[in-house]
């Protein structure tokens, strides 16, 4: 992740705004409640054509399609994952995308940079110089320096094109009166006001490297670096229109892709209609469309926590494709968080009272515990590790003891402990058992609030507040941009199962 969420103008006078940005606010959309989350509007897409699209109508016949449908339906969901990742992943940056070291992209890469640089030092070393490969680095850096303006620089852009301009640095080379360091550090000068605060320290060392190479060199990466700045400056000052744009944008795509499957939405249907009676009736005096969005809101928050612990053998439902990588992140998250929270949870009941009530002592387990589970990511990882935790546990036990002048644990205790700790492992512990229920019912309440208001953390579960917060606000995200974009295809699905009486 870049380090700087706020870029990167330092310039005075000449403002931070982008056409840029103002092209993707050309293209709006407003949710049914106006923003993400649950909506309790159905738009009305009830022609047959959607129908079939949605896989409602499975028992029709397959319609052929062709392989050209097939690639455009491809590249539409890679469309779609671009923007749901700028929308769900509030954190989202652009990044470099570097060729690992020893990889034979990596060795090319290297080899041709150094050719460049070797026969760049070597013309300008000749008598007279040459000046092919400079004139050639010039117009390059005057690009990069073009691409990290704002359109309102046009003093600064004119400058640049006046001092940079080429057929004046080719009459200096003719007349041997080039400067080529010179040049080098007037554009220095002109990075240091356009660049990132980030960018400082970099800046800094290339206005005090002699080497006309080495600065050079040094100009072409920062360059680099600052066109990225920009780039996910720019993304972040869009980011509220492209959210706005993206349900939009992820319906349509979606449909393009169910336009070339058979039944599309088979998994989704499965996982949804698991919390749904088929034989429900419409109570009295409730409307039939009421009644369909309670089952719709309250079946779907139920499926959405089972997505937090899915089996690993089982698909997940089609319309959270895009969200498979961020809910498994969150299922090994979840899953170390309850185990630590279970082994504190043993260990404090386990330490005496004096040893309960003091704050550091907690919190020096809990890092330790952390450290060891930190590269466990199912049951079988950690059973190999939880005797490592028992031995960990002991020392810390010990140490505390003996610092706050606390009577030493006996061996019958130790042994005790030790045991109860190994027993964690087990799939019926109650402890843990108890703490799962409690994550998953904080997940149900912060998805059915219908507001901001905050949850009550549950009980044994303060030591891991920040952790437990993170998950849920991330898996809120998920799970309130989904319900915004598919609710039609949960509402027909609801729909299809409790038909409506004759």
């Amino acid at each position: 992740m870049s380090e700087n969420k706020d870029i990167p103008n330092k310039s005075n006078n000449e403002g931070q705004g982008s056409s840029r940005i103002r092209t993707t606010s050309e293209c709006s959309y407003t949710s049914d409640d106006g923003s993400s989350g649950f909506t309790g509007k159905r738009q009305r897409t009830t022609s047959h054509q959607f129908m079939v699209a949605s896989g409602l109508t499975a028992a029709s016949p397959p319609k052929f399609v062709s392989l050209e449908e097939i690639m455009q339906a491809a590249n539409g969901m890679r469309d779609m994952a671009l923007v749901h990742q700028i929308v769900v992943d509030k954190d989202f940056r652009l990044k470099r995308a570097e060729p690992e070291p020893n990889s034979v992209q990596g060795i090319i890469k290297n080899t041709m940079h150094k050719a460049f640089w070797d026969i760049l030092k070597q013309q300008l070393n000749e008598d007279p110089p040459v000046y092919t490969q400079a004139f050639n680095l010039l117009e390059e850096i005057k690009e990069g320096l073009f691409a990290v303006l704002l359109p309102q620089h046009t003093r600064i852009k004119q400058q640049i094109s006046e001092v940079l301009d080429s057929d004046l640095i080719k009459q200096q080379a003719e007349n041997g009166t080039l400067d080529f360091k010179n040049y080098a550090q007037y554009v220095v000068s002109v990075m240091a006001k356009l660049c990132a605060p980030v960018r400082d320290d970099k800046i800094l060392e290339l206005s005090e490297t002699v080497d006309v190479i080495e600065t050079f060199q040094g100009i072409l990466e920062t360059l680099d670096l600052m066109q990225l700045d920009m780039a996910n400056f720019t993304l972040q000052m869009a980011r509220p229109d492209i959210i706005a744009c993206s349900v939009e944008l992820e319906r349509k795509k979606f449909a393009d892709y169910l336009a070339v499957q058979y039944d599309g939405l088979e998994q989704t249907r499965k996982w949804l209609l698991r919390y749904i009676n088929s034989g429900q009736a419409v109570p009295e005096n409730v409307e039939y469309e009421k009644f369909i969005k309670g089952v719709f809101k309250w079946s779907f928050c139920q499926a959405c926590v089972e997505l937090i612990d899915w089996p690993s053998d089982e698909e997940y439902p089609e319309t959270f494709m895009l969200d498979v990588d961020r809910l498994k992140d969150l299922h090994v998250r979840c899953f170390r968080l309850v185990y630590v929270a279970t082994i504190l949870l043993v260990t404090i009941s386990n330490a005496g009272t004096d040893l309960q009530s003091i704050a550091a002592f907690k919190q020096s387990l809990k890092d330790h515990i952390c450290i060891l589970l930190e590269n466990v990511k199912n049951e079988s990882e950690l059973q190999s590790t939880l005797p490592n935790i028992c031995e960990q546990v002991i020392i810390d036990l010990k140490e505390a003891q003996k610092k706050y002048d606390l009577t030493q644990m006996p061996q019958a205790a130790e042994s005790n402990l030790r045991e109860q700790i190994l027993d964690i492992g087990k799939t019926d512990h109650k402890v843990k058992g108890i703490v799962q229920q409690r994550v998953k019912d904080f997940f149900l309440d912060i998805i059915e609030s219908s507001t901001a208001a905050p949850q009550k953390v549950p009980s044994g579960l303060s030591a891991l507040q920040k952790e437990l917060v993170e998950i849920a606000g991330q898996f809120l995200r998920i799970v309130s941009h989904n319900s915004t974009v598919f609710c039609n295809y949960y509402y027909d699905i609801v729909a299809a199962a409790l038909p409506k009486s004759s």
